[in-house]
């Protein structure tokens, strides 16, 4: 039996030395193979734009004076009422006469009134965390903190979210019984 020395015995090294992403018996992924195009694709010359694909009653339904949210009955009854706003770098929190709303990132939840089995409001030890709970009637609750600028801004929108759960959430239970 013969024995080799010298470089040719020596083999690859495989492992976290040479490949920080290794983990030992997981095979890594087959190379990708380049795909020539053939060089004979003829793009069509008779394009037509996208704007142009429009159907003429969706143009004219788009520029219909009936249709402006300006003008709609149901958009006036929204912002009639009070709204509450607050918001930070990642969170928002929207209470207004459709329900609420909670953000974070990228991630969004809505509540109508009538899935709202209770709102419950907390500041932080030092007064500048908001912190809103949004109950469900099924147990579950959703929190959302909101960082203020300002202590005095804390005080400013606990009373404002008082005024639209006051406006809004007491008139859901009163209609339900």
């Amino acid at each position: 039996m013969e024995q080799r020395t010298g470089p040719s015995s020596i083999q690859a090294v495989q492992g976290a030395a040479a490949d920080p992403a290794f983990v030992p018996g997981i095979t890594g992924l087959a190379p990708v193979k380049q795909v020539e195009e053939p060089e004979d694709v003829v793009e069509p010359q008779d394009a037509v734009p996208a704007s142009a694909l429009k159907e003429p009653e969706a143009a004219e339904a788009d520029s219909d004076p009936d249709t402006d949210p300006d003008t709609d009955p149901d958009a006036e009854a929204v912002s009639d009422g009070p709204v509450f706003e607050a918001a930070d770098r990642r969170a928002r929190i929207v209470a207004d006469a459709t329900g609420v709303q909670l953000s974070l990132d990228e991630e969004n939840c809505e509540f109508r009134w009538d899935e709202i089995g209770a709102v419950e409001t907390e500041v932080s030890r030092f007064g500048r965390r908001f912190t809103v709970i949004v109950h469900t009637p099924d147990r579950r609750w959703y929190p959302i903190e909101i960082d203020a600028p300002a202590k005095a801004r804390v005080a400013e929108w606990e009373s404002e979210l008082d005024a639209v759960l006051d406006a809004y959430f007491d008139e859901g239970d009163a209609k339900a019984s």
